[in-house]
């Protein structure tokens, strides 16, 4: 089953977030509740946990990126299901 990652919302106040790091690597085991990345906000940095299982296919945000909440910023997915269509 594939897992859409998006830029979760930091505050009530915040409308997007700068990745500070990866914890993964694409190709990498992802159960539920990984930490996937950091992401930096105005007053705290924040983990993101994985709300999927699979294997991270695709990194579509690179660390130090500010994107805004809600985009799509990874895919999780099995080995064998296609994404192409998600990750344009």
């Amino acid at each position: 089953m594939i897992t859409r990652v998006v830029m979760p919302p930091l505050s009530e106040t915040e409308d997007e977030g700068t990745i500070s790091r990866w914890l993964l690597k694409e190709g990498d085991k992802v159960e539920f509740g990984d930490v996937l990345l950091e992401v930096e906000s105005d007053k705290a940095v924040v983990e993101v946990e994985s709300f999927g299982a699979g294997v991270l296919r695709k990194i579509l945000t690179e660390a130090d990126e500010t994107v805004p909440v809600g985009t799509l910023i990874a895919i999780i997915a099995d080995e064998g299901e296609d994404i192409g269509e998600i990750a344009e």
